[in-house]
């Protein structure tokens, strides 16, 4: 829903109806809307005052329908006749007051309980509902003062305040309690272990409701299909889909699923997009004879339509046993939205009013996120604001659906606005937002916190980010994991990795997504050595990759060449996922591959992948762009174009890379001319940097800056980093100063800039312009990142720091090098720093020839035959370039170095960049 929605499905007005465009007033096809499904009328019974009897069969009533709010009001009423309850209807007033949140309510029937005299105060049965009812509520410390008030407290009365604590969080608390309660003489059955390890399942703590499941029959009880119950809906709470999913099929090895099972793993399906299980799940309540009721199938329609299987969805719609409710009407609508049809979704609404049913808070929560999603700000605000007009407030969720939805859509702006406006109490300050007043402020929850998060992260904003993350601490948020995560994301992506490790050290209960997060973060920030030492940490805490966290690892193993380590990865891939690799796998597998200098194995893959998607055959053509295998390239971009895939804009952006590698002007136009006009792809700026780096490379400056004039769009660091990377290669230092102005003008603070042009001006002999450059960084405040190499042998990764000389092979390193310089020099070459990096004090501009050192270290560590596998920070320098390609020549070894530039590949004293990087 990128698109504006079509002007004939406007929003319901503020008095709850669409429109005369999509008016109440539903046309004469509207029947049919709903393929088939009958329509149904309800008229509000009328009837006089009934006496107490009538009252207590109408609370009663009420309770069974789970009707709260009503059971409560025909409390209020029989109380206002002058009856009141007797002990067998007290605990359905309870539990009733529970169901509607109404603390004051139960406050009111628990005091007109003890007003009772003893038969009911003293009552056993009252007092359980009591302490239930409180426990329901979340306030533990009058579940407490009530459960002490019994005299001889029996099972369900423990059970009830245990309960009380684990839903309270109170873990600890609540496993004393259960113990004392056994201590106390009182057996534990099935129900009471169900409600401590649903609590601890609940609070995410899975391994721990594991536990107590096996200790539960360890003691002789034995579980019920609702005690498997507890733990897969506890996973589903906390949005652990994979480990519902492995319960649930342990389960079925011991206990036939019922239809609470069925309608809490359909939600997995949904979260896993695991369509097939959704599909037997289905299946399985036809072949069963499972009541097709409104929980099993408002999960089924929105499995299916999460899934995008429409049809399906509104097929089960019109299959439902029984009166449609409110959330099956809510799930059609929301399948209408999620294909698009907003005049259907439209007509559903009508049609469900029709039905005898009113429009809910999820009704417009779905409006409103559709219409935000699509860029209809003003829609969206005017629905949110409308509710309050049919006796409907906002809630949390309404507001977090507006900022996702404006998030979505690209208005970041907007979406940060009504946060803002989220926190105002002051209606007069809120402008037209009318729902906000000081009787009724909308609080933002996690999920606000992980919307906003999660916008801040893509715009960069760092520093708002500390902001919402000082006011989530101010208010207890960061015990949700799902904002603790977000947290990790934010400061990995914007560069704060001590902030992301502490942040996720916080975190109390750490799960795979949690994990990805830090791990992505160190990958992103060109630390994978480290990515790969953390996941033998998530190893060993009992936590099972899933695919992102291959995905990661695969990623970093190849920015480390890590290649043994990446072998191993492909065995497990081939393990798990034996039919065929899915495409983000096969796609980080031919990355990892390529980056270790395996092409061909790469390539394996490639042929292996079942139906490839774009990604795949650009990983494959990216692969080729490493080893500098143009016309492979081009041979892959014809067997793409035969395939009918159509190329995106990543794909050109490699053809105009490889042009570049065979300094091919014409080629270049050609693909750069044909990707509109034959795809329909507009250039980005990528495309014209690339443009502009080909030119550049083959000597053309002026012509690049003619070009660059001449771009529609807003220039960036990238492309005048590309100038003065080709003013270097071709010593201009004329369009190298104009270069680096403007690049000083748009990243002030990135030292690599400064360092590019430093050495421009060095190579040229130009100490005085080197001089001022290096005083600019100084008076900057900017200082260089240290330079380092990484040689990974086996699951280690050895790093070797510019100035370190701790590592304990340092001398042998050394001597090695000292040979190889000797044979250098006799060979008529001699290296200009005979002793690597031993003045700690160097010039931090200068290269310390680290990579140098880490092949020296390859040479003495590894066998005679394999390839030596090394990575850098910084571009290497032409020093380190010659040195290299001796070594490749006189040891009769393959050595390949990724600088973070450009990967070389060394061999028999050649490299595969052409001396050109």
């Amino acid at each position: 829903m990128a698109t504006m929605l079509p002007s004939s499905s406007p929003p319901p007005t503020p008095r709850g109806v669409f429109s005369p465009r999509c008016s109440l007033q539903a046309p004469s096809h509207a029947h049919r809307v709903l393929d088939g499904a009958p329509q149904r009328r309800h008229a509000p019974a009328q009837r006089a005052p009934p006496a107490a009897a009538a009252y207590a069969r109408e609370i009663g009533a009420c309770v069974r329908a789970r009707r709260w709010c009503a059971a409560c009001e025909a409390f209020a009423a029989m109380r206002a006749a002058g009856a009141a309850p007797d002990r067998f209807l007290f605990p359905q007033v309870l539990r009733a007051c529970a169901g509607a949140s109404a603390p004051r309510l139960a406050a009111a029937a628990h005091a007109l309980a003890a007003k009772g005299g003893p038969p009911l105060a003293k009552d056993g049965v009252v007092g359980n509902a009591v302490i239930s009812m409180y426990a329901a509520l979340g306030d533990v410390g009058a579940a407490r003062a009530a459960f002490a008030s019994l005299s001889e407290p029996d099972v369900v009365a423990w059970t009830a305040l245990v309960g009380a604590y684990a839903n309270a969080g109170e873990l600890d608390e609540a496993f004393e309690l259960f113990e004392s309660m056994q201590a106390s003489g009182v057996q534990s059955d099935v129900i009471s272990w169900n409600t401590l390890v649903s609590g601890f399942a609940r609070n995410s703590d899975i391994g721990a409701a594991l536990d107590l499941f096996d200790e539960m029959r360890l003691r002789g009880v034995k579980p019920r299909v609702s005690s498997w119950n507890c733990i897969i809906s506890g996973c589903m709470q906390n949005a652990r889909y994979d480990e519902a999913l492995g319960i649930f099929l342990e389960m079925c090895e011991a206990e036939m699923p019922d239809a609470v099972t069925i309608a809490s793993m359909l939600p997995a399906c949904t979260g896993l997009m695991a369509l097939g299980l959704g599909k037997q799940l289905h299946s399985y309540v036809v072949r069963c004879g499972i009541k097709l009721n409104v929980y099993i199938g408002s999960s089924l329609i929105g499995m299916y339509s999460e899934c995008r299987e429409f049809a399906y969805a509104r097929s089960v719609f019109s299959s439902i046993d029984g009166e449609r409710n409110i959330t099956v009407w809510n799930e059609l609508i929301q399948s209408y939205i999620n294909d698009g049809r907003m005049n259907k979704a439209c007509e559903a609404f009508n049609l469900m009013q029709q039905d005898g049913l009113k429009p809910d808070t999820v009704t417009y929560n779905s409006f409103i996120a559709a219409y935000a999603r699509a860029g209809q700000k003003e829609l969206a605000t005017e629905l949110l604001s409308g509710m309050i007009n049919v006796s409907l407030r906002p809630n949390v969720i309404s507001v977090n659906a507006l900022i996702s939805g404006l998030h979505q859509f690209g208005l970041c702006a907007d979406a940060l606005e009504v946060f803002r406006y989220m926190q105002l109490l002051n209606s007069a300050d809120a402008k037209h937002w009318t729902f906000l007043d000081n009787s009724y402020p909308i609080q933002p929850n996690g999920t606000t916190i992980t919307s906003v998060l999660s916008l801040l992260t893509d715009l960069k904003l760092d520093r708002l980010g500390k902001e919402v993350h000082c006011y989530a601490l101010r208010n207890g948020l960061t015990s949700n994991i799902f904002v603790s995560s977000k947290l990790v994301d934010l400061y990995g992506k914007t560069g704060d990795l001590l902030s992301a490790a502490n942040v996720f050290q916080g975190i109390r209960n750490k799960n795979v997504v949690t994990w990805n997060r830090l791990l992505a973060a160190y990958k992103h920030n060109r630390k994978p050595e480290v990515a790969l030492k953390l996941i033998y940490e998530m190893l060993e805490s009992d936590l099972l990759p899933n695919l992102v966290t291959v995905q990661i690892a695969l990623l970093s193993s190849g920015m480390t060449m890590a290649f043994r380590y990446g072998r191993e990865l492909h065995g497990y891939i081939q393990k798990n996922w034996p039919d065929v690799y899915p495409d983000t796998l096969a796609s980080a597998l031919i990355d990892m591959y390529g980056k270790c200098g395996k092409v061909e194995d790469a390539r394996l893959v490639f042929e292996l992948s079942g139906e490839k998607d774009i990604a795949v055959w650009n990983a494959m053509m990216s692969c080729y762009l490493l080893h500098r295998m143009p016309r492979d390239i081009k041979k892959m971009f014809k067997l793409l174009e035969q395939s009918r895939i159509q190329p995106d804009p990543v794909t050109f952006i490699i053809l105009l890379s490889a042009c570049n590698q065979e300094v091919s002007m014409e080629e270049a136009r050609n693909y750069f001319y044909s990707m509109e006009d034959l795809y329909g792809i507009k250039p980005t700026l990528k495309h014209y940097t690339c443009m502009v780096d080909i030119m550049g490379t083959a000597g053309l400056l002026e012509e690049s800056l003619e070009l660059i004039q001449k771009m529609p769009l807003e220039l960036d660091a990238c492309l005048w980093s590309t100038v003065l990377k080709a003013c270097k290669l071709h010593s201009n230092l004329e369009v190298a100063a104009k270069a680096a102005k403007s690049l000083f003008e748009i990243e002030p603070n990135n030292t690599s800039n400064y360092m590019v042009l430093s050495n421009i001006y060095a190579n040229d002999g130009l100490w005085d312009s080197t001089e001022s450059v290096r005083d600019a960084m100084t008076e900057q405040g900017l200082h260089v990142e240290r330079q380092c190499s990484w040689f990974y042998l086996g699951t280690r990764v050895d790093s070797f720091e510019a100035g370190d000389l701790s590592h304990p092979a340092f001398e042998n390193i050394l001597s090695t090098w000292k040979d190889v310089a000797s044979r250098m020099e006799q060979s008529g070459y001699a290296p200009q720093d005979n002793e690597p990096y031993c003045n700690v004090e160097v010039d931090p501009l200068s290269c310390h020839h680290t990579e140098r050192i880490a092949v020296c270290y390859g040479l003495i560590s590894m066998c005679g035959h394999e390839p030596i596998r090394v990575s850098k920070n910084f571009r290497m320098c032409k020093e380190c370039h010659s040195s290299i390609k001796f070594i490749s020549r006189d040891k009769n070894r393959q050595i390949l170095i990724s600088d973070g530039c450009t990967y070389h590949h060394f061999n028999d004293g050649s490299c595969s960049c052409g001396d050109m990087w």
